[in-house]
């Protein structure tokens, strides 16, 4: 019989869903676990990803969440069968991006995003940034709100809510994506690939602050970003044969 441990949000479905759960299998610690069940939305599969970074369980999520694009339907009549749901399942290797980002002090910091890494002006003034790929200087001055760099698991969204593509799940590529463009007016960004470094200068940091954000942790007052995406970090996401995450991607592009 396989181990589980169950992590779930604190909203009031995913915490009784829990506790049914837990009705029906043990709740191992995270070490002694097979699969990890999470129960909540797409924050909270998020936050399991980085719980269990340097963990190499698959992870296995039920949408007790709004949109749960990276969960499964819960249906919680079938709770029993969930030992057969999870050996039917298809599993999905994602690899995140890896930021590192030095503030105005000096102070240097790093973090993964499974979804994107983004830039934000902080004060009423647009932000001013320099945009180089692998070493080569592609815009010298974009004035605008923030930019971001996105996953394909993460395009469809911040990014896509930005104006960005949607990127297939194996498309080997990832989404550089301005948010509030106001120069160059007519850059709507760029598609890039997945094997790129991107260098972001701070034009002005002191009379425009900007804050970098992996995921959902938030660095403040940077002054240079870099961003690639991991080779050799990744975690592996399950999900019913006809759930698949590519085929949901996929299915995105074409909803009005």
């Amino acid at each position: 019989m396989e181990k589980y441990t169950f992590l779930a949000s604190s909203a009031r479905k995913a915490q009784a869903a829990k506790k049914k759960l837990l009705s029906l299998y043990d709740n191992v610690t995270l070490e002694q676990a097979d699969k990890v069940i999470v129960l909540g939305g797409d924050g909270s599969m998020l936050e399991a990803l980085h719980e269990t970074l340097t963990q190499t369980q698959p992870v296995y999520g039920l949408n007790y969440g709004s949109f749960g694009f990276l969960m499964n339907p819960p249906e919680e009549a079938h709770f029993e069968t969930l030992p057969a749901r999870l050996a039917a399942a298809h599993q999905t290797d994602i690899y995140p991006l890896r930021m590192r980002a030095t503030d105005k002090y000096g102070k240097m910091y790093e973090a993964v995003a499974f979804n994107e890494v983004s830039l934000f002006r902080e004060q009423r003034h647009a932000a001013k940034m320099k945009i180089a790929v692998n070493g080569i200087e592609r815009i010298s001055e974009l004035v605008c709100d923030g930019v971001m760099v996105s996953t394909p698991a993460g395009s469809t969204a911040y990014n896509f809510s930005a104006g960005g593509p949607i990127l297939p799940l194996r498309a080997n590529l990832l989404a550089l994506t301005p948010i509030s463009a106001f120069r160059p007016r007519r850059w709507k960004g760029a598609l890039l690939p997945q094997d790129v470094t991107v260098d972001i200068d701070i034009v002005e940091p002191g009379h425009r602050p900007v804050s970098v954000t992996a995921d959902f942790r938030e660095f403040r007052d940077v002054v240079s970003v870099t961003i690639y995406q991991s080779k050799d970090l990744h975690k592996t996401l399950m999900f019913d044969p006809d759930h698949a995450l590519g085929d949901r991607i996929l299915k995105e592009q074409f909803v009005i």
